[in-house]
């Protein structure tokens, strides 16, 4: 199923419990949340009050990575997966604004992105943008559909932006990820963010029961347990880094807080 769907899209949302583009959406100051999410968000704001900052910091660890890719790295194709409710600037915009040829799929497994899909579908003329609803946990289903879109014969950039650590280890993170990047070809790189207790465990750790309390997996890694997933990757400078150290040139529009503790690593990584 790419860009619409054939159920009614109210029967799918969950509302008795928070989902996590939902919570995302509200740090962003979003409209397209419940109030389970918004509650779950206060709950992480009141332990601590620079979360909603932490959000909006990865959002923008988002976009410069994308203006380095589709600028400097000169990629043209990108599947975005975890992509989350609308927020603009969206990947596509910032790809397309540099390179309107650019093409891209998104993906999410919250229905609630889907009756939002519209906007992530507005390409430019020269370019595509598309949606498939699906989960990371479907990555046979999420290649299939991409391949409709998406040439497999050059260089893809593979988007996991603040998604890895809602898998927990039942899932096979590991395995989940490498079988995406070994699918791509060569020349194609692999975006990834990931939250860490590695700052600031004692408030990581409290975010941590807040979403188990709200049956959501919450999973930080350690720097060492983060890099597993670009292994056999080319890093690019500089590096496995935290998020406000990626590039920090590339900014437009971002703020400082210097009370935040950015507790996310990120990293690009080409396939060679």
């Amino acid at each position: 199923m790419t860009g619409t769907g054939t159920e009614p899209v109210t029967a799918r949302i969950d509302t008795s419990r928070p989902h996590p583009a939902r919570v995302y959406d509200w740090f962003l100051g979003g409209k397209d949340n419940y109030p389970v999410d918004e509650e779950l968000g206060r709950q992480i704001m009141g332990v601590d009050g620079t979360a909603r900052h932490v959000a909006r910091t990865n959002r923008w660890f988002m976009q410069r990575v994308t203006r380095w890719l589709a600028g400097e790295a000169g990629v043209r194709q990108y599947l975005d997966i975890g992509t989350g409710i609308p927020t603009e600037p969206n990947l596509h915009q910032i790809a397309q604004g540099i390179a309107p040829e650019c093409r891209v799929v998104y993906t999410d497994n919250d229905p609630i992105v889907l009756k939002h899909a519209e906007a992530l579908l507005r390409s430019t003329p020269e370019g595509v943008t598309d949606y498939v609803q699906a989960d990371v946990r479907e990555p046979g289903r999420i290649l299939e559909q991409a391949r409709e879109k998406l040439d497999f014969g050059r260089p893809v950039a593979l988007s996991l932006v603040a998604l890895t650590h809602f898998l927990g280890d039942e899932d096979d993170p590991y395995g989940l990820v490498a079988r995406l990047v070994e699918a791509l070809p060569s020349g194609s790189h692999l975006v990834l963010s990931q939250l860490t207790a590695d700052f600031d465990p004692e408030a990581v750790g409290r975010g941590v029961e807040m979403y188990r309390a709200g049956g959501v997996t919450l999973a930080p890694r350690t720097r060492a347990e983060i890099a597993r997933f670009f292994e056999g990757l080319e890093p690019v400078e500089p590096g496995l880094v935290q998020l406000t150290d990626w590039h920090p040139e590339l900014a437009d529009g971002e703020t400082v807080d210097e009370h935040a503790v950015i507790s996310l690593y990120g990293a690009v990584a080409r396939k060679p």
